[in-house]
């Protein structure tokens, strides 16, 4: 799904006009960045949860060239689904298919 898709079936389901949907959609995207910024954490009951976490710098390699690249420190944006998310996911699987690789 892509965001335009996500703007089109907000603007369906509450009846409203795709200019308005956009507007809801870019501003829930646009907080959850915001808060992400200022190192907050997003919860969302019954979907997940949002965070930062922080990567230490490394030594990386230049795929091309094989050459030692330092990358610094960062923080990095990631996503963790609640139980019931992942259940709602999972709920059409046979329970043999839960084992298998």
């Amino acid at each position: 799904m892509t965001k335009a898709d996500l703007i089109e079936e907000v603007s369906r389901a509450i009846e409203m006009n795709r200019k308005d949907s956009e507007i809801i959609v870019e501003t829930i995207f646009e907080n959850i960045v915001n808060a992400l910024r200022s190192a907050d954490k997003i919860e969302i009951r019954g979907f997940g949860s949002f965070r930062t976490r922080q990567r230490k710098s490394r030594v990386g390699r230049n795929p091309k060239t094989g050459e030692r690249v330092d990358v610094p420190p960062k923080k990095v944006p990631y996503f963790k689904p609640s139980k019931e998310l992942k259940d709602l996911i999972n709920a059409g699987k046979s329970s043999a298919n839960l084992g298998a690789a």
